[in-house]
């Protein structure tokens, strides 16, 4: 999966790692020995020479550095806008909006992930369900390696478990799941417009999910309160609201994200899945079972009469991973330094909680733009 074309391309964010740094409890300098020591394919890839104070690690830095300046160069010519927060900025890129350090994921995501023919890839914006797709996904494929009690979805957070491609690749290629071969699931919020294109020659599958934008939103403006950010207070329900809606989030536009995924899946359904989170979550089993099919890893008779899948639709519900000890409280995952406890990704779940935030005007107006931006596509009409 990872297949630099030579040494000076390895590239990690320092702007990314000092700031998972000051927000966990590993120093910054920890972090880049960790980065630059640890991971084989670094010492594969970088020429070991020894600098004149006799510190290799200051050369490997420096290495690293090039191609950062390279990425960092190319983000400051593009066009900027605030944030949700006072010291966020947005970087207009592919049509998208990006955190300066999302981006820099992105761009190493496309010089380095190789995608395979047999990985599967899920797919999603922010706050759509990605957790618990990554929990029903990593379960389906893992099913007949552990039994109820010793999933270790019992144990860590689901996405310790689906690396993002943009995130856990591109800046922390060391954890476990990295680092085994045999994994076929990864993950990504990039639209599908901006996918690296190893992923889209490669003929691999992928799951999309998509949720109502009025839920979307509250999840994701109360999900950023917990974030342990150094940007300052986020904005306003108010001003989040009107930027969301504006396209000015992280990710980009939500409506378009979806858009360009729906046309994909619809050019393509052999190769995309295309989920509704409140269809499914209404009622799983069916769903979960498609989904096992798509993966290629459908469920047998024999598991059909032992109510496998239903065993695995019970262990990924929200209210199983809500309650175990792993995702409650100050717990944070494991492998990685996080900026979210994992208790983070589970407040409510619930179809139709913005009407406790959201004013009439404030639905009309994304009800609204949906009906312009989905008008004629079938995309309102599919598993209705």
């Amino acid at each position: 999966m990872y297949k630099p074309s030579s040494p000076t391309k390895i590239s990690l964010s320092y702007s990314i790692i000092k700031t998972f740094s000051h927000l966990s409890t590993i120093p910054f300098h920890l972090l880049s020995s960790y980065y630059t020591t640890a991971h084989p394919l670094f010492q594969q890839t970088m020429e070991p020479t020894t600098t004149q104070n006799g510190s290799e690690l200051e050369l490997e830095l420096s290495e690293f550095e090039k191609t950062q300046k390279k990425y960092q160069d190319f983000i400051a010519s593009l066009p900027k806008s605030k944030g949700w927060r006072p010291k966020e900025i947005l970087i207009q890129h592919g049509g998208h909006w990006w955190q300066e350090c999302l981006l820099e994921g992105l761009l190493h995501a496309k010089d380095h992930f190789q995608a395979r023919p047999t990985d599967f890839l899920v797919c999603s914006y922010p706050k759509t369900g990605t957790t618990w797709l990554k929990a029903l996904t990593y379960a389906i494929v893992n099913r007949s390696r552990f039994d109820d009690a010793t999933n270790p979805l019992l144990k860590r957070n689901p996405h310790e478990f689906v690396p993002y491609v943009e995130i856990d690749f591109a800046f922390y290629p060391t954890v476990d799941v990295l680092q085994d071969q045999k994994n076929p699931l990864f993950s990504t919020h990039i639209p599908n417009g901006s996918l690296p294109d190893s992923i889209v020659n490669s003929g691999c599958k992928m799951v999309y999910i998509w949720r109502d934008p009025k839920d979307t939103f509250i999840s994701m403006w109360t999900f950023l309160h917990k974030e342990k950010s150094q940007e300052g207070q986020l904005a306003s329900l108010e001003e989040s609201f009107d930027m969301f809606c504006k396209g000015l989030s992280v990710y980009g536009p939500y409506l378009d994200h979806v858009l360009g995924y729906w046309k994909a899946y619809q050019d393509n359904p052999e190769r995309i899945l295309f989920l509704r989170y409140e269809t499914m979550r209404a009622n799983p089993l069916p769903f979960v079972k498609r989904l096992a099919e798509f993966m290629g890893y459908g469920f047998s008779a024999e598991e059909e009469e032992k109510g496998v899948a239903e065993n695995v639709v019970k262990l990924c519900s929200f209210e199983t991973l809500k309650n175990l000890e792993a995702n409650k409280g100050d717990k944070e995952r494991e492998d990685r330094p996080a900026v979210y406890a994992n208790s983070a990704y589970f407040r409510k779940g619930k179809v139709g909680d913005w009407a406790n935030y959201l004013t009439p005007e404030m639905a009309a107006r994304i009800d609204g733009l949906v009906e312009e931006k989905f008008r004629d596509t079938g995309l309102l009409e599919h598993d209705q």
